[in-house]
């Protein structure tokens, strides 16, 4: 049976590797990493052996597996699985978990196995999200801290920090103009979230509060509704040229999501 396996290094977010492999024959020997791995299984089931223990993970399961820790692995049945991983260097898992929980440091996390299903799906969404959307830092480090943020308040091993309160209309006046100054070019979550003395967590919570959308959102929408007045006040100008003077550096992620908010490609609008 084909087997297969992808690797995506983010640019976006150092540290960070994804991959999704289909196995059916191929074996895990006994191995370790010295990185975090949050696996998901897709499809089909992994059987794997784990401090004398033997395991079976399915869809639903969520496996936290971190550094140093030995496991293998191999098809659990007569048919392939899909495997789907986060891998996280520590040096990341240290910079978001301190903006989560407020520690200083990152506590060492134990191996765990979560049966939460809903959680699973979010996270083979995000995972999949990730995936296709590289390109886009905001976005990229929204889902990261997102799925850091789901893990923690789940296993409570560190809690994520309570956050209240809302940004003020200066604040977000501040990232208003920043966004529109710099419309056409790379924009990441640091860049907004410095401008009202915040750190990226904190930002994006209150941001998504105050607003109603992520930043991630709020951003693509306004890229779009930029690129809409473009298109109305040059009727000739090329789709590239207006995908480029809104921030969107690959043409057909720009009619891909000009597609999803207006209905229509940008020739056509």
């Amino acid at each position: 049976m084909h087997e297969e396996v992808q690797y995506s290094h983010s640019t976006d977010i150092p540290g960070l590797v994804l991959s999704k492999a289909r196995f059916a024959e191929f074996r895990f020997e006994p191995h370790y990493h010295l990185d975090c791995h949050i696996a998901l299984i897709a499809s089909g089931v992994q059987r794997q052996s784990f401090r004398g223990e033997s395991l079976l993970l399915t869809r639903g399961a969520i496996q936290l597996m971190p550094a140093g820790e030995v496991h293998d692995g191999v098809a659990g049945a007569d048919e392939s699985y899909t495997l789907q991983t986060f891998r996280l260097s520590p040096a990341l898992l240290n910079g978001f978990g301190e903006e989560i929980t407020g520690k200083h440091y990152f506590p060492s996390q134990a191996a765990a196995v979560l049966q939460d299903s809903r959680l699973a799906e979010q996270l083979l969404k995000i995972h999949a999200t990730l995936q296709h959307g590289m390109n886009d830092p905001i976005m990229s480090e929204t889902y990261v801290l997102e799925l850091l943020e789901s893990l923690f308040a789940r296993l409570k091993q560190p809690s994520p920090t309570p956050i209240a309160g809302a940004l003020s209309s200066q604040q977000l006046r501040l990232v208003r103009e920043f966004v529109e100054a710099n419309i056409a070019d790379k924009i990441v979550l640091e860049d907004l979230s410095l401008l009202v003395g915040l750190d990226r967590f904190r930002f994006l919570k209150l941001f998504k509060r105050t607003v109603g959308m992520t930043p991630h959102a709020w951003l693509l929408r306004m890229r779009l509704e930029k690129a809409v007045a473009l298109i109305n006040a040059n009727r000739n100008m090329p789709i590239t040229e207006i995908a480029h003077a809104v921030g969107f550096f690959d043409q057909s992620h720009f009619t891909r999501a000009f597609r999803e908010a207006y209905g229509v490609t940008p020739a056509r609008f």
